[in-house]
């Protein structure tokens, strides 16, 4: 019980921090969670006609702000690939099993 407690109130903390921001720097933050998260993942890098999907399960995504990249572990034909994509262009988004 007290740790739920503890989570609601750190949310509601992150919350109200998150609202004094900018959206450049809500999508800072938010880029940063992502580095602590498992998973499963769906990445997808997209620049003018070009576009390129990963899925990710059980494993995390993480940020690399500073030199602007999202790096993971992905599964490419039957084998465990290291792919880096920019953040700009990528797209994150959570699936179910």
């Amino acid at each position: 019980m007290k740790n739920l407690i503890k989570k609601i109130i750190l949310g509601s903390v992150l919350i109200l921090l998150m609202s004094a921001c900018s959206e450049e720097q809500q999508n800072k933050f938010s880029r940063l969670g992502v580095t602590w998260l498992e998973g499963n993942y769906k990445v997808t890098f997209a620049t003018g006609q070009h576009e390129k999907t990963w899925f990710i399960y059980n494993s995390k995504v993480t940020a690399e702000p500073a030199k602007g990249y999202y790096y993971f572990w992905a599964t490419i034909d039957g084998k465990k690939r290291y792919v880096q994509t920019p953040i700009e262009r990528s797209y994150i988004e959570q699936i179910g099993d």
